[in-house]
């Protein structure tokens, strides 16, 4: 069998992955090899550059197909070309804004690690005098070190900061609900996410521009946020980067140590934060989502980083269970072509 030198290096089911439609595939023994492909959008070809440097790369030659690396799960895995992935993020929320014909972004600046990442990203890509930051803190979960961070961020970096205390629009909401229970923390608190959320697309409306979320992968696949609260956005630029990853980025950009290094909370009540809820440190988190992720069987996860299986099976179990917070609303298929499902068009117009 000859070589086919022109492939070079190929991964044909990461192409089929990042959209590109197959027009011709040659069956050969052992594998499928992509010939020619067509791309849906142009962003496909930096995403399968990107894919071929973070893979396991296979060679097609008349030589038998090597067996891909195992991966090691450390934080070498997680490594990051902080100067490719801040040029990505730029141009990715530069590019949306002018399609979409916005006049600038607004978004929710809580003072912690991913709000201000994304602030400071969004200034970066687009200029500050086309963000609006909005912080939004309320009585119960005032605090003035978040505060003071966020006005720090944005002298900074050089974008708008409103302040919006929304205490009376909650206890408005907390008054209109019937049979409100005040003990019930999660229903509670989603209110409050729910209500920064008609905030920010209020100013998003008024000033003709778009939302930009904070959102990052490993509280994503956990299903950690509020469903259509804190995660309601046009765009999400870190929901593809696993929380230690977002550090890594946050002091690359130059996001101060402050922010950086304290503990992430949602604000929803009084000494709420992230880790104890998820019960389990981000760094342990990211590496077996990861695993999860590149379809690592528990057993193994597990036994590379001296876990019990149980905690992973949990992550697991958890990770799935909450497949549907993440999905857009689903339908009956009816007819020909469904909305969001078969019947899809590009995000922006041609």
């Amino acid at each position: 069998m000859a070589s086919l030198p022109h492939l070079g290096h190929v991964k044909t089911f990461g192409n089929l992955f990042f959209g590109i439609r197959t027009t011709f595939l040659r069956r050969l023994p052992t594998t499928v090899l992509l010939l020619e492909t067509s791309l849906t959008n142009h962003q496909c070809i930096s995403q399968l550059k990107y894919l071929r440097t973070r893979a396991n790369i296979f060679t097609f030659t008349e030589a038998p197909l090597r067996k891909p690396r195992r991966m090691i799960l450390n934080e070498a895995a997680l490594k990051l070309d902080l100067p490719q992935t801040t040029t990505r993020l730029k141009r990715f929320i530069k590019h949306y804004v002018q399609s979409a014909k916005a006049t600038g972004i607004v978004l929710a600046l809580s003072g912690g690690l991913d709000s201000s990442t994304v602030a400071a990203l969004s200034t970066m890509a687009v200029g500050g005098s086309k963000v609006l930051a909005l912080s939004m803190p309320e009585k119960e979960t005032y605090s003035d070190p978040d505060i003071k961070h966020s006005r720090t961020l944005a002298r900074k970096f050089g974008f708008s900061l409103k302040t919006i205390d929304i205490t009376d629009i909650l206890q408005t909401h907390y008054k209109s609900i019937p049979s409100f229970d005040p003990q019930d923390l999660v229903s509670k608190g989603n209110i409050k996410a729910r209500a920064r959320m008609i905030c920010l697309y209020y100013q998003a409306n008024h000033l003709h521009r778009i939302v930009v979320g904070p959102s990052d992968k490993s509280e994503t696949m956990m299903g950690y946020f509020t469903k259509w609260g804190d995660v309601a956005a046009d765009i999400s630029p870190l929901m593809d980067l696993y929380k230690t990853q977002v550090r890594k980025l946050a002091a690359y950009i130059g996001v101060p140590a402050e922010i950086i290094e304290k503990p992430s909370t949602p604000q929803l009540w009084p000494g709420q934060l992230a880790e104890q809820e998820l019960g389990i440190k981000y760094e342990t988190l990211d590496l077996i989502l990861l695993g999860l992720e590149n379809f690592m069987p528990d057993q193994d996860i597990a036994k590379q980083m001296n876990l019990q299986p149980k905690l992973v099976q949990a992550i697991k179990k958890r990770w799935l269970s909450m497949e549907h917070k993440r999905r857009a609303p689903l339908t009956m298929k009816m007819e020909y072509r469904t909305v969001g499902a078969d019947f899809r068009l590009p995000y922006t117009p041609p």
